[in-house]
């Protein structure tokens, strides 16, 4: 049986490109199609020898780098692949990879991340966020609306769809009107150990840009003037250090190890903003460390109430003080080694368990046989 899989875009190394690095190891020999790859930031976990690029890759370098001018080219490049010579395609997708065209005997499973934000629930939030003229907001419109229509028609291509939480199931029934079971994405809990030790600081990892919600922290922290560390990088950077008061340290891009040094040694971790899943959370778990999130998507499936955190369901200030309150009261009590085994159910182990679990009883439904 041979075997395909796709990947929207190979440009970082995130928390998408850990489902497709497993799914790389489930099946050596399968070719990865992507529509962009960046070598230099990729190819240490995906070799160039295994990556199949779309004709974007052969746009010069800096109009390859300005992807958001390229949506509209996407849905032609994505349908651009040919897959009449695989038998198995898994598709890691959260915007283009579930609309590739299969032939009739092939078998399409495809993992979402989530339905495109952009062209759907968050559209415009986007808009805004892009801070451009009306004549360009209209033309951009015209076009994300185009997007939306082939997003709508793609969406029958895959034969299964996996969705990442439940909170993607929900919104893959709502905009594509299919369903899907839920596998969560690999944590990789194994890189990390429960630890005792709390310096005092509050920790926040994550992109530094709109949809992320990180000034409403850094707006919180500044008032109740508690020490809050930020690491990340992203177009927000110099306006939240020029926000930051003097118990706020944005710190921009750290490595891995200093990262799992300023997790182990935190007191809480922070996450101001809904997520589909929230691998950082999990991974903050997996330090025994407790979770304050405002209590929407993934966190909901990840995080326990007064036992691995405290959630806030209204995105106000004032209700992040109040759960950070709860959090601080009850900061004697919470149990590094029992949030770490509630973490461990995220784990990279589990996670290629149940992909294989889960690939074998379709693929046999499906008459194809694995070889």
């Amino acid at each position: 049986m041979k075997v395909a899989l796709v990947h929207d875009f190979l440009l970082k190394l995130g928390g998408a490109e850990r489902v497709l690095e497993v799914f790389a190891s489930m099946y050596p020999d399968a070719p990865i199609f992507t529509l962009l790859y960046d070598e230099e930031k990729c190819e240490s976990v995906f070799p160039k020898e295994r990556v199949q690029t779309s004709f974007l890759q052969k746009l010069p370098g800096f109009v390859r780098s300005r992807q958001r001018y390229l949506f509209p080219l996407m849905p032609r490049a994505i349908e651009s692949f040919d897959f009449s010579e695989y038998d198995l395609i898994l598709s890691s997708s959260n915007a283009y990879a579930h609309g590739i065209l299969t032939p009739s005997h092939s078998l399409h499973i495809s993992y979402c991340h989530s339905p495109m934000r952009y062209a759907w629930d968050y559209t415009h939030e986007y808009m805004d966020e892009q801070n451009v003229g009306a004549v360009k907001s209209y033309v951009a419109s015209k076009l994300i609306h185009g997007v939306r229509y082939w997003d709508q028609i793609a969406a029958d291509r895959a034969d299964v769809y996996i969705a990442n939480s439940d909170h993607v199931r929900k919104r893959i029934k709502k905009y594509y009107r299919q369903d899907a079971d839920v596998i969560y994405p690999p944590v990789r809990t194994s890189k990390f150990r429960a630890s005792d030790s709390n310096e005092d600081y509050f920790l926040i990892v994550s992109a530094l840009t709109p949809f992320k919600k990180i000034d409403r922290a850094v707006q919180l922290f500044n008032k109740i003037q508690k020490r809050l560390v930020v690491i990340g990088g992203g177009n927000q950077e110099e306006y939240l250090k020029a926000m930051a008061g003097p118990t706020v340290d944005i710190l921009g891009r750290k490595d891995d190890a200093t990262v799992r040094e300023y997790l182990s040694n935190c007191r809480a971790y922070v996450m101001p903003a809904e997520e589909d899943f929230g691998i950082a959370p999990v991974e903050a778990m997996a330090c025994g460390k407790p979770v304050l999130a405002y209590g929407a998507g993934g966190v909901l499936e990840t995080v326990i109430p007064g036992k691995t955190g405290e959630l806030f369901y209204d995105p106000s200030l004032a209700s992040m003080e109040d759960a950070l309150g709860r959090l601080i009261v009850n900061e004697p009590d919470y149990n590094p080694n029992v949030i770490r085994r509630h973490a461990l159910q995220f784990s990279e182990k589990k996670f290629q368990e149940h992909m294989q679990s889960f690939i074998q009883e379709k693929v046999s439904q499906s008459g194809l046989f694995l070889v």
